[in-house]
């Protein structure tokens, strides 16, 4: 078993997801009291946050480069970032380190893809939902169509981020604000809707859509766990 390395603290609260679902999935495929062989360096989320919201993407990077070497010194053999926004640096800090680094997007779109889905909408931070890393990566790699809510909605999904499930606040307000969106998606011709924040799944589950729901967190998590028991 290959140990898994996690830049986590993005929030924690769904740092706390991944660790939960990784070690989740070696008991299904390994059984017994068999648990994954891991290493997390959480960051301080306020730091990241701040830097975000000032746009200093170059002193997030370095935060990421170094999370991401010191994982590798302590003997990790991947790297998860847990979290979509931060993979805005994922280039950067692939670059960086020896070991592969296990993209979010790809987890993602290799489930929507398999499912034969086409058209997706993408849920997520303002920064994953405007920028072009995440959505382009979607588009350019695999060909899918993506798209996502208005200006107005997507100030409402990331205020609800940031201001509420990044805190471990969950609204029943707010969870009908998104299936509303979600909703309207759905009239747009999305087939299914990618949970883009590793933190909305604490909101929306599948059973609230009427459409297919890709968590982002659960197929990263898995992903890193597959591919930490496979060979080679």
């Amino acid at each position: 078993m290959k140990t898994i390395g996690l830049i986590g603290g993005m929030s924690w609260e769904s740092s706390l997801l991944y660790y939960q679902i990784i070690n989740q999935r070696v008991k299904e495929r390994l059984g017994g009291h068999h648990s994954a062989k891991s290493l997390m360096f959480s960051v301080d989320f306020q730091e990241i946050k701040t830097l975000q919201d000032q746009g200093k993407w170059d002193e997030a990077t370095k935060i990421m480069i170094e999370s991401a070497q010191k994982l590798e010194s302590g003997g990790a053999d991947l790297i998860v970032i847990c979290t979509n926004t931060m993979h805005k640096m994922a280039k950067e800090v692939e670059e960086s380190i020896s070991m592969p680094l296990l993209h979010i997007a790809d987890a993602t779109a290799n489930e929507i893809v398999k499912d034969g889905n086409k058209k997706v909408a993408l849920l997520g931070t303002a920064f994953t939902m405007e920028q072009d890393f995440y959505k382009g990566r979607l588009i350019e790699k695999f060909g899918l169509d993506v798209i996502v809510p208005n200006e107005a909605e997507r100030m409402i999904i990331h205020d609800i981020i940031y201001q509420e499930l990044c805190l471990g606040i969950i609204n029943e307000k707010s969870r009908q604000s998104y299936i509303k969106i979600i909703n309207r998606l759905s009239q747009q011709g999305a087939e299914a809707i990618i949970l883009g924040c590793t933190e909305i799944t604490l909101l929306i589950s599948p059973d609230d859509c009427h459409i297919p729901v890709y968590d982002t967190t659960r197929l990263h998590a898995e992903s890193a766990v597959d591919y930490a028991l496979s060979e080679g």
